[in-house]
Parts: C-alpha cells; sequence; structure tokens
C-alpha cells in the first residue's frame, strides 16, 4: 500500500481545480467491480472526484456516436487494443504522453516499466484478459477437456457450444485446433487457403453454437446448460468458480490474450481529471490490486510481485492469470496488425458465413 499512498498524496499535492464527478465507461460486472475497488474508491479519497461508472457491451461504439454527434458525457472509456488504435487514428481520443505517467517504484520510466505494446498514442493499458474456453465439469465425469482441439471435438465432448458473436479470435482458436501452432497463426491466416482452412474448422461445429455478444453470457449459458463449453474472458469464468461456487473448468491451452486500455475521448467534460485518473489507475500499486478481486493480468512489470490473494483472503492469484508460466504453453497474442490490415474483408466474409 505505501505506493499508493504515494500516488495519493501526489495527487493531493497537485490541488485539481473542483469539477464534476468523472464518468467512466467500461464493460459491468467483475471487472467493473475490480475497477470501482482497485482504482475508483482510492482515487476518490485521494482527490475527492467521486467516479461513476456506465458499462456497455463494447464501448467503442457509445464512444465513437457520442463524439462523432459532438455530445460527450464520458470522461475515460475502457477500450479493446484494435479499438483503441482505430479510435485514435480516427480522431476520436485524445493523446496521451507517456512521459506524464508515473515511474515505478524504483525510478523506472513508465515506458521501460509497462509491458511492450501496452502504450499507444491515445490509450494506457490497465490489463491483460484472455480468451479462453470453460465448461461445465458436471456434463463430462468421465473424460475432460483439456485441449483447444477439444472445443471443436462433437464426438468426444457433445454438447452445444458457445462462441463470441464475430470472426476476431475465433478464427485464431479454429486454426490452434487445427494443429497450427499459436506463433504460426497470423502467418496461416494472412493467406487464402488458411483463412478457408480455419473457416472450414468453423463449420465442423456450426449447427451447434450457441451466440453471445455480452461478457456475462457465457457463464450464464453453462449455468442455464444451454451449452457444454463456451469461449468466455478468463475472469468473468474465475469469477463464476469461485465467487459462485459454479462447476466449471477453465482450458488454458489455445488462450488468445489482448489489452484492455484506457483513453479519453474528444470532447470530454472533465479531460484533465480525466487524464489524471488515468495516470493514478495505471500506477504499479492499483494495477496488482486489481487482481485482489479478478484474474487479469497487470501491464506493469513492478505490479507483478505485488500480486498477492483474491479477496477471500485465500486464494492465490498469480498462478490463475493469463501470464502465468503454466498458462502460456500454447498462448497467442491477439495481432492488432493482422486486424486493421484484413478486418473489413474477413468481417464481411464472416456475415456472409453466418447467414448460410
Amino acid at each position: 500500500m505505501k505506493q499508493l499512498m504515494v500516488q495519493a498524496t501526489a495527487l493531493c499535492a497537485l490541488a485539481l481545480p473542483a469539477h464534476a464527478d468523472l464518468t467512466v465507461m467500461s464493460w459491468g460486472g467483475a471487472y467493473e467491480r475490480s475497477q470501482v475497488e482497485a482504482y475508483n474508491k482510492p482515487f476518490t479519497a485521494a482527490t475527492g472526484t467521486a467516479v461513476t461508472m456506465t458499462s456497455a457491451d463494447n464501448p467503442a461504439g457509445p464512444i465513437k456516436s457520442m463524439v462523432d454527434a459532438g455530445n460527450v458525457t464520458v470522461d475515460v472509456v475502457d477500450l479493446e487494443f484494435t479499438d483503441a488504435v482505430r479510435l485514435c487514428d480516427e480522431g476520436v481520443l485524445e493523446e496521451i504522453d507517456a512521459a506524464t505517467l508515473p515511474p515505478a517504484p524504483d525510478g523506472t520510466p513508465a515506458a521501460e516499466d509497462f509491458l511492450p505494446g501496452a502504450l499507444t498514442d491515445c490509450a494506457v493499458a490497465s490489463m491483460i484478459f484472455a480468451t479462453v474456453y470453460g465448461f461445465d465439469a458436471t456434463k463430462f465425469p468421465d473424460r475432460q477437456p483439456s485441449t483447444i482441439a477439444d472445443l471443436f471435438d462433437l464426438e468426444g465432448f457433445p454438447g452445444k457450444r458457445g462462441l463470441r458473436k464475430g470472426p476476431k479470435i475465433n478464427l485464431e482458436i479454429a486454426l490452434m485446433a487445427d494443429g497450427v501452432p499459436a506463433a504460426e497463426v497470423y502467418k496461416v491466416l494472412a493467406t487464402d487457403e488458411g483463412l478457408d482452412r480455419a473457416f472450414a474448422k468453423l463449420d465442423t461445429i456450426k449447427p451447434q453454437i450457441v451466440w453471445w455478444e455480452a461478457g456475462a453470457q457465457p457463464p450464464q449459458l453453462l449455468a442455464d446448460g444451454e451449452v457444454a463449453m463456451t469461449t468466455a474472458y478468463n475472469g468473468r469464468l474465475f469469477s463464476a468458480i469461485v465467487s459462485e461456487g459454479k462447476p466449471f473448468r477453465i482450458v488454458w491451452d489455445g488462450q488468445v490474450q489482448e489489452y484492455d486500455l484506457f483513453a479519453v475521448p474528444k470532447g470530454a467534460p472533465n479531460r484533465d481529471a480525466a487524464m489524471e485518473y488515468i495516470r493514478f489507475a495505471t500506477g504499479t500499486e492499483p494495477l496488482a490490486a486489481q487482481t485482489k478481486w479478478i484474474a487479469y493480468g497487470p501491464t506493469r512489470k513492478s505490479s507483478i510481485p505485488l500480486v498477492g490473494l483474491y479477496e477471500d483472503g485465500k486464494t492465490e492469484m498469480k498462478p490463475l492469470l493469463p501470464t502465468s508460466q503454466d498458462n502460456m504453453t500454447n498462448a497467442l497474442q491477439s495481432s492488432h496488425d493482422f486486424w486493421v490490415d484484413h478486418e473489413t474483408e474477413i468481417t464481411e466474409r464472416f456475415t456472409t458465413w453466418l447467414s448460410r
């Protein structure tokens, strides 16, 4: 907590002018709660500024609409990496100077302390999440799924499959399930043959797919028995297992990792305070503190040693993060560059495939 107190003291010393409460748009659920506990409450204690949360299935859409309409009601937005870079390029987001971010406790500059790719022109990554797949252990009492290939094995593991509606992630896991090593996925997917191969693999389970769009849906689909397995954000499955006692299991093989980042939309009502919030939230101690409430990995190297127990006071969090060595055997880092180059045509093909 020492670093957090130092940050709070520094913020108070800035004597920020009085302003309205900040509004942060995030994704809801357990993830939003972790932000409230790790970032918002300490920030309010340090500055006197209250923070109101609002959520969306994907905040990128509402933020773009607000900026285009010239009616922005959100100060800080939590975005996926591809959306953060795209919206920055489109002039929707304010630029953020990495030099203004707080250094690590030992003085290491932020630019050196953050993990590779965590800092962009307009956004600062707060955590690493993974799309994994989970299953209801009661559905498979004899032999349980353990590889990404098992998600596509309807004969060995019968039942409906939940997938997020869209091509991203689904094409990558389809190739890994078809035997492509994680390190070669985007090389293969960039070819016509590789794209055909990915869609052909999805074809093998298409009649059994239940599509989801919001992060809260996959655990509910499992709990309701609507699917036997589903892709999901690892933090959502973790919360269902640890906090709610659901009989679910997570399969880390074939996980796809992504950053979530904080940004400030152009025209934010409280721009300066929003920047101060981001500087505070992405400090070493708050990033480590978030893991007390959810199993997402912090984006600062200096935060890793500070990761401790879950809020239950007994669950060690380090082994349950996407970045744990044991979970990285066949992990894929989502490629922003690939999706920038190919998203339009692949999405068109996916939409056509979906309608057939």
